[in-house]
């Protein structure tokens, strides 16, 4: 058949689907049904089940079917699990809401005990950005009726609406099949022939094959989809199961640590923990810039908001004619057009935030599998949102940096590199040489001005650094990372580790010492024999364990692992090396998959520099 009448037929089950999912939804949003949804136990005194729909099947809110329409059990499954986990996610905001408004302050702000006794009442996991969502939600619905707090979540919020898909996962045999041949997935489903089926004649089945791409392992198991309409377009949300190695949260010693930032959107170190329980790092600056993309976004972000302005301004001039005004055709027609290509703006800014996200996930796997880390460091997330309406916050909160986040732990977990979330505040404050939690940096616009306030670059006046502000926080949260490894919680649901206690610690650079000046043979005897295979060279001399000024890493070779993206036009294949084989790049170029990003290349580097290592080092002529 044509895609557009599969589209079509497909469009017509998800229409079915979210039909009667919404009108669970509406039935039940209220308190007593909530409650007995937060209980977890049926009628009969049972636990509710973990399956969404069974659990509504044993609390007897069934779906109820458009009138003169057939459609068999496994349909009704797929509505009732939809709406078994929009009911459940609004339980847990619910447990959010009564915890802020049960420890509602009597003044202006919170103090100590308020916020004790409203951590005491939240359940585990909750963000401190899920907690200020809400806190605003209320101090709106505070202000619109009159100073009264919320009774309920169903007085706060209406009914949400539930999403035009169909959730495979709650079928069976009866209504989907999926296996995999020759490289790709063919799904087996039984679709309406029309909008409104009246009998068994009315479904036919369909064999749809979905390509799977090469990031889905030959082993992998392939699960049931979830079917939906975005565009014109059938998508296949097809989820897949690889056995990975659970990652140790603590017992590392070589890890890389990442910082965020606005345009740079990451910048990250590689630091060691030595025996002597001190944090070194080669002094390297690792960068993924998204300047070009971040501005990019930016003006797409300002057309979306003028297309909508446009669309609801042709809108509500339309509403205040007659419909036999001979402008109101031109009206409707302008809006619809807005409408149009805000949608489309919209399509291609998630497009872009989704391959920005994974890019850059990539290019940091990729520099921990080359630099042989065993852990990734990132600051925890939930502290980081906007606040007002200054520009910096505003841009930041518009980065993906969530899908960033869950792209790196997936990524990781695949390759077997733990992920651990460090707190984030005063990372950026302190100097990671010599504060130690109290020697404050001063920041300027640039080196060369430091009589002037700025943000970009930091200076101590106490040791004399003078780096990148990112760089120094990088430092920061790779020895934070490392120091505090005895106080990772690891969540037992999402197997996520973050670290829970701020452990403050110095970081020092690798330093290359200067080399001595040769010596001047002595008058009448010849210069001095080279060394040979039988006659091997004068050892090297030890590291020296001061800490210097300006960074000395060791050289890298001359090239690098291919970051994430696209294959390079000129490669070759790498020597023979420790650790896994990965293709290198010309020096010059180094294409990161994603045009207009600018990216630290990828090299490899083994675990054991800083001092105390007796790795040879290379020829300083290379």
């Amino acid at each position: 058949m044509s895609e557009r009448l599969l589209v079509q037929r497909v469009g017509w089950l998800c229409g079915l689907v979210s039909a009667m999912a919404g009108r669970i939804v509406a039935e039940h949003w209220n308190s007593p049904d909530l409650d007995v949804l937060a209980a977890g136990l049926g009628a009969d005194g049972r636990g509710l089940p973990a399956k969404g729909w069974m659990a509504l099947r044993r609390l007897d809110w069934a779906a109820t079917v458009p009138e003169g329409v057939y459609v068999n059990d496994r349909v009704r499954r797929c509505s009732q699990e939809e709406a078994a986990r929009a009911l459940r996610l609004a339980v847990h905001r619910r447990q959010i809401l009564t915890a802020i408004v049960t420890t509602w302050p009597q003044g202006a702000r919170r103090d100590d005990a308020d916020w004790r006794a409203l951590r005491a009442l939240l359940p585990p996991g909750v963000s401190a950005a899920q907690i200020a969502n809400r806190t605003r939600q209320v101090h709106a619905y505070r202000h619109s009726h009159h100073g009264e707090l919320p009774h309920d979540l169903a007085d706060l919020e209406t009914a949400p609406a539930v999403a035009a898909q169909v959730l495979l996962a709650a079928a069976d045999r009866q209504l989907t099949t999926i296996t995999r041949h020759d490289g790709q997935a063919v799904l087996r489903v039984q679709l309406p022939l029309t909008a409104q089926p009246r009998g068994r004649a009315d479904w036919a089945w369909h064999v749809l094959p979905v390509a799977l791409p090469p990031t889905v392992a030959a082993d992998a198991k392939i699960c049931a989809p979830t079917l939906r309409i975005s565009g014109h377009r059938v998508r296949v949300d097809l989820p897949h199961r690889v056995t990975v190695t659970a990652t140790k949260p603590s017992g590392h010693r070589l890890a890389l640590g990442l910082d965020w930032g606005v345009n740079t959107l990451m910048t990250g170190v590689a630091g060691r923990l030595t025996d002597q329980g001190r944090v070194v790092t080669d002094g390297r600056m690792l960068r993924y810039d998204a300047t070009a993309i971040s501005a990019k976004l930016h003006r797409l972000r300002g057309h979306r908001e003028h297309l909508a302005a446009r669309r609801d301004h042709h809108a509500a001039l339309a509403a205040g004619l007659p419909a036999t005004d001979p402008r109101t055709p031109r009206l409707h027609a302008l809006a619809e057009r807005a409408r149009v290509e805000h949608e489309r703006v919209c399509a291609r800014i998630r497009h872009l935030n989704k391959t920005l996200a994974w890019s850059a996930a990539r290019w940091a796997v990729d520099h921990a599998t080359a630099l042989h880390a065993t852990v990734i460091y990132i600051e925890d997330l939930s502290t980081l949102q906007a606040r007002g309406t200054r520009k910096g916050n505003a841009r930041l909160s518009g980065q993906v940096r969530g899908v960033v986040f869950e792209a790196i732990h997936h990524l990781a977990a695949k390759t077997g590199i733990t992920v651990v979330t460090v707190p984030a505040r005063g990372t950026s404050k302190y100097c990671p040489r010599c504060g130690n939690g109290s020697t404050e940096l001063a920041h300027t616009p640039a080196p060369d001005r430091s009589d002037q306030r700025g943000w970009k670059w930091a200076g101590c006046p106490r040791c004399g650094l003078s780096t990148d502000r990112d760089h120094a926080a990088a430092m920061r949260i790779t020895a934070r990372g490392l120091l505090a490894q005895n106080h990772v919680r690891t969540d037992r649901k999402t197997g996520r580790h973050t670290t829970t206690t701020t452990v403050e610690g110095n970081v020092a650079t690798v330093r290359r010492p200067k080399p001595c000046p040769a010596k001047q043979p002595a008058a009448g005897r010849g210069p001095k024999s080279t060394p040979t295979p039988k006659r091997p060279p004068a050892p090297a001399s030890k590291l020296s364990h001061r800490v210097p000024d300006r960074r000395t890493a060791p050289a890298p070779p001359s090239g690098g692992q291919r970051p994430a993206g696209q294959e390079p036009k000129n490669h070759h294949p790498r020597a023979a090396a420790s650790g896994p084989a990965h293709e290198l790049l010309n020096p010059r170029h180094h294409p990161t998959g994603f045009h207009h990003v600018h990216a630290t290349p990828v090299t490899a580097l083994s675990g054991d520099f800083g001092p105390g290592t007796t790795r040879p080092r290379p020829d300083r002529n290379v």
